[in-house]
């Protein structure tokens, strides 16, 4: 009797966890395939600390060859579904189509990122949901600060080191957190001129900072940010973005090469092309992350409009915490579906905390509802994140060890163009490559065709440069600059379900102040 056949579809949060508990319950009895992007696990929540060069960006990734067994690893992303003939189809890193047959499939394809209909912002702004954006933010910080360094202009000093981050959410605020420290840091070796120092700016239409979580956590973390001089702004959003700045909701203009998009996720539209009923774009499964009508289909995550079985009538929100406990549910109730295991599982969970990193010794926790601030927060929110990581827990303690006795290294490595990273993306966790397959842009964001030409911001013009230092212009297909032929027709992607990860059970959710992270 031939072995079934399970798919899963992305490996963030959801997914692995989901393929892990799988491989242990299966023991070699069935087949196991995950489709990622990306040969990685992400461990999203540290994220801000690879952009801020405190931690190396292996130092967030866990291979999924090496510590997923039994599980069969296809490189990809997921075009289309035929639930009938229960096969998928989807595209390679080099543009190459496979088809993967099923008996389950596992849904947990994660977010994107939620763009507003706001002008400018497609074509100016960049996210913070994948490695290659932290890496491009790590990158680009550092040569604003040292080109801030080096011109005798006071304006464009000024607008070179002001960075502005939109979204207060968990990711927001970290990004401000941790991006003030750092370019304080790089000012001490490349002073600016006198009197001058770099300027972040953090912007949310919310009335406070953090709103998902307690209001003295959220005080907290507002008194930390102004004590470091972050501009705070709440009730204040962008109203349009520029090449060189942008406007304020309150009419207020900011002159800026740096805006970083935090404004929250919103499901990946893979599941829209499934025909089946959705909640806010999230595909509607039952208690046990079944899809009525489609037994062999089970779905968790960001993708997944799961019940809450703690608030009747509501819907877990998207966060890392759920993701992760929702994996291990949908793997046993699969194993259960084919024999392999006990009795099916209704997703039930338990608020224990959050917690937030402010940078430094500094952060706001709240484990098992006990607030906590500065030192001793610091030692939960690390302490947490080394217990919640499946790999590489030694070498992220080595780094905040050496972060801590040590200078921080801020070079430009220039791997990650700007081109490479647009905002408006369906795949934040792979980069463009000039010449390389394309990805497809996300539809019905209000964005227009210069969206997938994110300005780069090496020189004035903020425009992107071919390897030889010619400028590249502006194509109306959305085409990238560089060498060789231009992306390809769009693609479906499966972002990751990787997110933001607090305490177990933080509030995040997709609401456009979130900053947090859906799966990815």
């Amino acid at each position: 009797m031939s072995r079934p056949r399970i798919v899963i579809v992305g490996a963030g949060f959801a997914g692995y966890r989901t393929a892990r508990t799988l491989s242990r319950l299966a023991r070699g009895r069935a087949h196991i395939t995950l489709l990622n992007p990306t040969d990685y696990f992400l461990y999203l929540p540290l994220l801000p600390q690879v952009a801020a060069g405190i931690l190396e960006p292996r130092r967030v990734t866990v291979s999924l060859s090496d510590t997923l067994r039994d599980v069969r690893l296809v490189l990809g992303q997921a075009d289309r579904i035929d639930l009938d003939g229960r096969t998928l189809h989807y595209t390679g890193p080099e543009d190459e189509e496979g088809t993967l047959a099923y008996d389950r499939l596992v849904l947990t394809a994660g977010s994107v990122n939620k763009l507003l209909p706001i002008p400018g912002v497609a074509e100016h702004a960049h996210g913070f949901r994948g490695l290659p954006e932290a890496l491009y933010l790590r990158d680009h910080v550092t040569r604003q600060v040292e080109l801030a360094a080096a011109t005798d202009d006071p304006e464009t000093c000024a607008a070179r080191c002001t960075f502005v981050v939109v979204g207060a959410g968990y990711t927001g605020t970290e990004v401000a957190a941790h991006g003030q420290m750092f370019t304080d840091a790089q000012v001490r070796r490349h002073p600016l001129r006198r009197g001058m120092r770099p300027r972040w700016m953090l912007l949310d239409v919310a009335p406070r900072v953090l709103p998902e979580m307690d209001k003295k956590l959220s005080a907290t973390a507002d008194r930390v940010l102004r004590q470091r001089g972050v501009d705070v702004r709440m009730g204040t959003s962008v109203q349009e973005a520029t090449h060189d700045g942008v406007v304020l909701t309150d009419g207020e203009s900011v002159a800026t090469r740096t805006l970083v998009w935090c404004v929250g996720v919103r499901p990946d539209p893979l599941v829209e092309s499934l025909g089946l009923p959705t909640e806010r774009g999230r595909l509607l499964v039952d208690p046990h992350l079944q899809v009525p009508g489609r037994p062999e289909v089970f779905s968790c995550g960001d993708v997944a409009a799961v019940p809450d079985l703690e608030k009747p009538g509501g819907y877990t929100p998207m966060t890392a915490q759920h993701a992760w406990r929702q994996g291990r549910v949908a793997a046993e109730n699969v194993a259960a579906s084919l024999g392999s295991g006990g009795q099916r599982k209704a997703y039930r969970h338990r608020d224990l905390g959050f917690v937030v990193d402010l940078g430094g010794a500094k952060a706001a926790a709240n484990p098992l509802g006990v607030p906590l601030s500065g030192v001793p927060a610091g030692a939960v929110t690390r302490g947490y994140h080394l217990a919640a990581m499946p790999g590489n827990r030694v070498r992220v303690a080595a780094d905040w060890l050496l972060d801590a006795v040590l200078p921080r290294q801020a070079v430009q490595l220039g791997l990650v163009r700007s081109w490479s990273v647009p905002l408006d993306t369906s795949s934040p966790e792979v980069a463009r490559v000039a010449g390389g397959p394309g990805r497809r842009q996300q539809a019905g964001t209000g964005s227009g065709p210069g969206a997938a030409l994110a300005s780069d911001t090496d020189g004035d013009d903020r425009r992107d440069t071919r390897p030889g230092g010619e400028p590249a212009k502006n194509q109306p297909g959305g085409k990238p600059p560089g060498p060789g032929p231009a992306p390809g027709p769009v693609k479906r992607t499966d972002a990751p379900d990787g997110k933001r990860t607090a305490h177990p059970d933080d509030p995040r959710t997709d609401d456009p102040d979130d900053s947090a992270k859906g799966d990815s």
